[in-house]
């Protein structure tokens, strides 16, 4: 699974990286933050029909737009990659709603006791990108949501702490992610598995990590190397 990340990148640096547009809610930037969970602020990139790319502020737990009550959906930061073609949380999502998700690094936990907190880079230093869905949500009382959620997979050689991981896509698949004309699932089913091995990176973190209230840059230094 992937449920903690950080996200400490200026918003600017992003768009350049992705070639892609501000939303002008981020004009004045996003606040860092080193201890990320569910149900708070992320980015993602997303691309319209003509080809042209955006990053914009998205909930973090996907709110499908037929759902009654967004405060009864449970568990829906994730989406596992071998259902989210037919699963109806994540299915339309996954045909027209697919987005980039950057994070500096991401945090998985080895079993214990006591259990023992990890953060995850990429090996050449660049943000870690996720794929990515997401939806927009209107309430009776004219209340939106964009929100977003990010697949999961089977653990790759990069992962040895646990039996889940996010996918990370490669510039390579950027494109292909986001072309919003892409309508042939089993394509784009193929893309979300495990990068090669040396992708990533990971090293032990501070417990602390473990509580969402905890949010400063030490969360993310190596402990073995303190």
């Amino acid at each position: 699974m992937c449920g903690r990340i950080a996200l400490y990148s200026d918003p600017p640096h992003l768009a350049r990286l992705f070639d892609a547009g501000l939303d002008p809610e981020l004009a004045d930037g996003l606040t860092p933050h080193w201890n990320i969970g569910p149900t708070a602020t992320i980015l993602g990139v997303s691309e319209d029909q003509g080809g042209q790319r955006m990053v914009r502020a998205y909930r973090w737990g996907l709110v499908p737009g037929w759902a009654k009550d967004p405060s009864t959906l449970r568990n829906t930061f994730n989406a596992r990659a071998e259902s989210v073609a037919t699963k109806p949380m994540f299915q339309s999502a996954f045909r027209r709603g697919r987005i980039l998700v950057p994070a500096d690094a991401f945090y998985e936990w080895a079993p214990g006791p006591p259990k023992q907190p990890y953060a995850f880079r990429r090996a050449d230093g660049e943000p870690v990108v996720f794929a990515g869905l997401r939806e927009w949500w209107r309430g009776d009382d004219g209340t939106e949501i964009h929100s977003a959620s990010v697949i999961t997979t089977a653990a790759g050689p990069d992962m040895p702490i646990h039996n889940r991981q996010p996918v990370v896509l490669d510039r390579r698949s950027w494109e292909q992610w986001l072309d919003p004309t892409t309508k042939d699932t089993e394509r784009l089913e193929r893309l979300l598995v495990p990068g090669a091995a040396g992708t990533l990176v990971h090293y032990p973190v501070r417990r602390e990590v473990g509580n969402v209230r905890n949010d400063r840059p030490d969360l993310i230094d190596d402990m073995t190397a303190v």
